[in-house]
C-alpha cells in the first residue's frame, strides 16, 4: 500500500469514530510508532490520551466524549445509567462523570468515568456512530437502581412514556430484577406519569 492509501484507511477509521483513532488502529493502517510521533509533532494529529489521537479538523459534537471513552475501553464499554438518559434526552440530569457498563474483569480506571460491571444482553444495547448505549428501557432501569432520588426517574419515565419510547408495562415487568429500590422508584414514576 502507498502512503496515500495508509492515510485513506486511517481517515476511514477516524470518520467512523468521530475523528478519533487509536495507536493500534494507526499501526494497522501502516503508521509505525515513529510515524505517529511525527504526525503529532507536525500537528497532523492531536494526542488526546496515551495511545489515542484525533484529526485536528474534526468538528466537535456532543457525542465526542462517548466515542473517546469507548475507544479508551477498547470497545468494551457501553454508555449507560444517567449518562444514557442524557444521550436519549430524557429528564434533566447532568452526571458529574460519564457512566459506562463494562464486562466483569475490566481493569482500566479513570476518574472521569463511573464504571458499572456487568454483561449486557444485545437487546439492551443500541449502536450509535462510534459508540454503544443502553436502550431507553435499560437506561431508566439502571438509573433507577443507581440514583436514590425520585425526581430524575419521574422525569425520565414521564418523557419516555410520552414519546412512546417505552411502555409502563415493560418498565414494571423488568424493574424487580434491578432491586427493591429501583422497582419502587419505577412504580412511583409510572404512577406519577398517570399510567
Amino acid at each position: 500500500m502507498s502512503r496515500a492509501d495508509d492515510h485513506r484507511v486511517l481517515r476511514g477509521t477516524a470518520y467512523r469514530q468521530a475523528g478519533y483513532f487509536t495507536a493500534a488502529q494507526a499501526r494497522e493502517a501502516g503508521f509505525t510508532y515513529q510515524a505517529q510521533k511525527y504526525h503529532v509533532d507536525r500537528g497532523n494529529w492531536l494526542r488526546v490520551d496515551r495511545g489515542l489521537f484525533r484529526l485536528p479538523e474534526w468538528p466537535a459534537t456532543v457525542d465526542d466524549a462517548y466515542v473517546r471513552w469507548t475507544l479508551w475501553s477498547a470497545g468494551r464499554a457501553v454508555v449507560s445509567h444517567a449518562t444514557a438518559l442524557v444521550v436519549h434526552d430524557l429528564g434533566d440530569i447532568d452526571p458529574a462523570r460519564i457512566h459506562l457498563t463494562v464486562p466483569p474483569g475490566f481493569r482500566a480506571r479513570d476518574e472521569a468515568v463511573a464504571l458499572h460491571l456487568g454483561d449486557l444482553p444485545d437487546d439492551d444495547v443500541v449502536q450509535r456512530p462510534g459508540y454503544r448505549v443502553t436502550t431507553v428501557l435499560r437506561s431508566i432501569l439502571d438509573a433507577a437502581a443507581d440514583i436514590a432520588l425520585q425526581e430524575p426517574i419521574d422525569e425520565a419515565v414521564s418523557e419516555a412514556i410520552e414519546r412512546d419510547l417505552v411502555t409502563p408495562r415493560a418498565l414494571r415487568v423488568r424493574a424487580d430484577a434491578f432491586g427493591e429500590g429501583a422497582a419502587l422508584r419505577v412504580e412511583r414514576a409510572v404512577a406519577a406519569a398517570g399510567r
